[in-house]
């Protein structure tokens, strides 16, 4: 059968995409479990963002992941990672990222750094992050894979998430990753006006929700509920 130009041009077109996406697959071979976790687990709940969802198509989450549990890395469900934490569900660190509305000049707080993963995801989109870890191994290990994998706009930092990062405030935006029963004082007063937080809060006992905070340009609180949600305890400690 004799094609047309045009479709033999498409058919070139799609020849070379295969070719293309077969040699990505080959170089990485998470690459289509990625692909199926934002399509399936991301896309189809509604998340939207062009560019939180090419981040999560990017960021190798199997690399935060303990290697005995990497087979569940783009699974539809949250992960240990030891000492009582998870890694979040991926569609929960979408959700959270695109609620934050990250911007190229955006100057991040984290509280409950972890792996490392959400302020890996993060670090595309805005300027800088501060991140906050309780647990000292995790912190440390997270700064050590962060700064391997080339986030230089990454700070990790061990310390008390409650008090937040007094030095480096005020944040346009903060994002918190382990629920406390409600919003620190401390968290709320180094939003810049203007700026946005998002977090888990309420307890195991009464529930929690996923809220927006909105600081007003004059210094007002608006905050939100936007569904509900099951997350580790944020820790209380004393600052290292």
């Amino acid at each position: 059968m004799k094609l047309t130009p045009a479709a033999l041009v498409t058919l070139v077109a799609v020849t070379l995409a295969g070719a293309i996406q077969k040699k990505e697959r080959a170089r990485d071979p998470w690459a289509e479990a990625r692909e199926r976790m934002v399509r399936e687990q991301i896309e189809e709940r509604g998340v939207r963002n062009p560019d939180v969802l090419r981040v999560m198509r990017q960021t190798p989450r199997h690399l935060f992941i303990p290697e005995r549990l990497r087979s569940q890395a783009y699974e539809d469900h949250p992960v240990p990672i030891g000492y009582g934490q998870t890694i979040s569900q991926p569609y929960i660190v979408a959700l959270m990222t695109e609620l934050l509305e990250p911007h190229k000049d955006a100057k991040v707080l984290e509280i409950g750094t972890g792996s490392g993963y959400q302020a890996a995801v993060l670090a595309p989109l805005v300027r800088h992050v501060y991140t906050i870890e309780i647990v000292r191994e995790l912190a440390e290990s997270a700064a050590a894979l962060l700064k391997r994998l080339g986030y230089d706009n990454v700070t990790v930092r061990w310390g008390d998430g409650y008090q937040g990062w007094p030095e480096e405030a005020p944040f346009d935006r903060i994002i918190v990753t382990a629920a406390p029963p409600e919003v620190p004082k401390a968290l709320l007063d180094q939003l810049k006006p203007g700026g946005k937080l998002v977090a888990p809060v309420g307890s195991s006992i009464f529930g929690q929700d996923l809220i927006v905070i909105d600081k007003t340009r004059d210094g007002k609180i608006r905050r939100r509920s936007v569904l509900p949600v099951v997350f580790v305890p944020m820790v209380k400690g004393k600052q290292p």
